[in-house]
This record gives C-alpha cells, structure tokens and sequence, in this order.
C-alpha cells in the first residue's frame, strides 16, 4: 500500500470515528424562548450567512480563470475543498479557538463549544444576544471557509493536495481561530484596545495576503515562472463570473457582520458597493495611463480589491470615504502588483498584493475616517496608532506563523509537486481529471477531420 493510500484510509478512518463520536456524545443544545428574535434578524442574518458562503465557489470560478488549462479543476478545487474541510475543524473545536470563553484575551477554551456542546438555537448574551447562537457560529464558520481559500491562489499550479488541506487544518487552527479571537471577541485583546474590522480586512484579508506571501517564498517558484514566460489567463468569461458572485455575496460579509437587519447594515450595503465601484474604474484608468488596454480581468481585478479595502470600514465609513477608500486602495494594489511583477517572487494570482495590501489599506483608512475615532471625524490620533501597532504584530505573526506551518507540512508531507507533475499540470496529477480532451477525444478528432477532408 503507497503513503497516499495509508493516508488516505487513516483519514478516513478519523472521519468515521469523529462521526460516530458526535452522533452518541451527550451533548447540550439550548433552545431559545417563543418569540425571542426579530423574525427580520433572523432572515437577513440566514440570507447573509448563504451570501457569504457563495463568495467561496465564486473564488474557485475567479481563480479558476486566471490558472493555465492544465490547473483549472484543481485551482477551483482548492476552494471547494475548503466547505468540507474547515466545516467539520469548525464544528469541533474551531468555533471555540475563536469565539470560546477566553483565555488572556489570546485564545478561546477549545471545550467551551467543544462539537458544538451548548451551541444551540438561544442566544449568547455576549458574542450575539438577538440571534441564536447556532446561526451567529455559522455566519463566523463562513469566514473561516474562505480564508485558506484566499491563499491557494499564491501557490496554484505548484502545490500538493495532501499538503494542502494539512496546512489548511493547521493554519485554521493556529493563525485565523486566534486572530479572530483577538479582534472580535469582547475579551480579545485586540478587541479590547479599540482595534476596528468590521468585517474581516484585518482577520481574512490581511492573515491571507501574509500567508500566501509566506507561502510563495516557502514552495519557491514555479518552472514557467523561471523561464520567464508571461502568463495570460486563458478564460476571462470564468474571471468576470467570478467576480459577480464575489460582489454579490459580499454583501452578506459585509452587511451582515451588522448582525442584525438594521441601519448598520444598510450603510454597510452601500459602502460596500461604492468602494467596489470606485476601485474597478481606478484600475481601469491605470491600466489605459500604462498605455495597456482596458482589460476585463484588470477591472474584476480591481472590483476584488475595492471589497477587500472596505471590508474592515464597512460598517464604521461614510459613503464619500467609502469612495476614497475604493480609489486609493486600487491605486495602491496596482502599484504593488507592478513592483511584485519586477521581482522573481511568484505568488500565482497576486494574493498579497491585491489581499494583503489591500487589507493594509483598508485597515489604516479605517482609522483615519471611522465615525468614532477616526483621525478625520476627531482629530485624534489614538485609533490611527493602535491600528499601526495591531497590523505591525499582525504581519509578523501571520507571516512568520504562516512561513513555519508550510515548513511543519513539508516535513510530514511534502508539499512541492515534482517536476513531472507541474508541467503535466494539477488537474491530471492530483485528480486524474482535466478540462482539455483525453489523448484518445484528440485521436478521434484528427481521424474525423481527416476523413471530413477527404471526403
């Protein structure tokens, strides 16, 4: 039996255990009283919650557009796996890593929601006291999923699929569940010192872009990127589909990170969409003063960029700065997709400089035009400085945690396909599968073709 099948049955084997486990575990689920909700709450949160979880197959169609034809089906799969993936850490100790009760402000009690024990349709009176708790973990658990997929990007093409969802695992439970601790529960430290992100620009976006930087310099570059070819994405059409789901449902992460069906969500709603707008036509305007034609994945591009920027904002913004945001963000990840595109780091589909500074842009605008404490409204430079100091450790510790997990992987599976399989593409080595005909689909095709010119 070869490694990968031994893996492959003790994975299993974990999965049948785990499930039997849950289904005889006595187990506690309070339920909430008659009438305890605002029927509204519960339908924008329930819709938001479906919103946000359509931002992961619309990644998979955005990635999947930009990748080469041998790498779609496993580019798209790396987000896809995620659904399963972190659902199930989540349901097991990863909602009480970031939303348990705390422990110095730094990491939730793995066993105070452990499988989800006294996760039930009552409310929390801290973490959400107009939702039963059970909606409000699966509203977080979305964010979650979309976080490890965000990073695939950097390393497509090049990376091993067990390795893969090991790094996921470990990096679901070791970066996001505590940074999500430190800056949305009410005892997070972060949390505590007045550190703003309403919807996840620092706790996704900036925790992806330093993992996918992390994991670009740890796998190395791909062979096509050292001889320097220029990589095109071969379908658009999958770009510009990707991007509709993506600005849709962000709607949902970010409108709905109001927690409620109310005016916080309305101004989300529409700052959301303003800065997304703004950062699109930015991109495109710098594309034509580059001398370059307008582009379509230049402008999805951009629309992506807009979202990420505003994320932390959302709530706290106005609709002019939400404007400005938009602008400045995108002029800001141009620059750095320029300046990454004159080095020989090769982070696939520029995850950091479109997430990870993005996020940067975002978190630091925030603090200058938040309605409470922003520099702009106030005057004061109090919430400008926290925000420098929480993203200056942020950045080390995602990084630098990030860097040491890809190293902790490729000791316990290797994480670099071989040279073989990278240039046979993804698709057929990792899955056996692949979006271009088989040998045999082609053979037939020159047969008919040659007897259709005979004839």
């Amino acid at each position: 039996m070869t490694r990968k099948r031994y893996l492959a049955t003790a994975c299993l084997g974990a999965i049948l255990l785990l499930a039997g486990f849950a289904a005889f575990l006595p187990q506690s689920h309070p339920d909430a009283l008659p009438n305890a909700f605002n029927p509204a709450d519960l339908a924008w949160m329930l819709s938001a919650s479906g919103l946000v979880l359509l931002m992961t197959p619309g990644l998979a169609f955005f990635y999947g557009g930009m990748v080469s034809k041998r790498n779609v089906i496993s580019t798209m799969l790396q987000s896809f796996i995620a659904l399963g993936v972190i659902s199930v850490l989540w349901y097991v100790v990863g909602f009480s890593l970031a939303f348990g009760d705390s422990i110095g402000g730094v990491i939730g009690n793995p066993l105070t929601f452990f499988m989800f024990n006294n996760v039930g349709t009552a409310p929390h009176p801290r973490l959400a006291p107009n939702l039963p708790l059970v909606l409000y973990a699966a509203f977080q658990l979305k964010f979650a999923i979309i976080t490890p997929a965000l990073i695939s990007g950097a390393f497509a093409e090049r990376i091993r699929f067990w390795g893969y969802l090991l790094f996921m695992c470990l990096f679901s439970l070791l970066i996001y569940c505590p940074l999500a601790h430190w800056t949305w529960h009410p005892d997070g430290f972060l949390f505590k010192w007045g550190v703003l992100d309403f919807a996840g620009g620092t706790v996704v976006h900036i925790s992806a872009g330093f993992a996918a930087l992390a994991g670009a310099l740890a796998l190395g570059r791909r062979h096509s990127h050292l001889e320097g070819h220029t990589h095109v994405p071969p379908n658009v059409p999958f770009i510009l589909i990707g991007t509709g789901l993506l600005w849709f449902g962000w709607f949902g992460f970010n409108a709905g990170s109001a927690l409620a069906a109310n005016a916080t969500a309305v101004q989300a709603f529409f700052t959301t969409h303003m800065a997304s707008a703004a950062a699109m036509l930015t991109w495109m305007m710098i594309e034509a003063v580059r001398g370059q034609r307008p582009s379509a994945a230049g402008a999805a591009i951009g629309a992506v960029v807009g979202l990420v920027a505003i994320t932390p904002a959302a709530g706290y913004v106005s609709y002019g700065p939400a404007l400005f945001i938009g602008v400045v963000s995108a002029a800001i990840s141009a620059g750095a997709v320029d300046l990454k595109n004159r080095t020989t780091l090769d982070d696939t589909l520029d995850v950091f400089p479109c997430h990870g500074v993005g996020g940067i842009a975002g978190m630091i605008l925030t603090a200058v035009f938040a309605k409470d404490g922003g520099l702009v409204p106030t005057g004061s430079w109090t919430l400008l400085l926290h925000h420098l100091g929480a993203l200056a450790f942020i950045s080390v510790y995602t990084f630098g945690g990030s860097y040491l997990l890809y190293k902790v992987t490729n000791v316990l599976i290797p994480i670099r396909v071989n040279a073989t399989h990278e240039a046979d593409g993804l698709d057929l080595s990792q899955h056996g599968e692949t979006v271009l005909p088989a040998p045999q689909e082609l053979e037939s095709a020159k047969e008919l073709r040659f007897v259709v010119r005979a004839s």
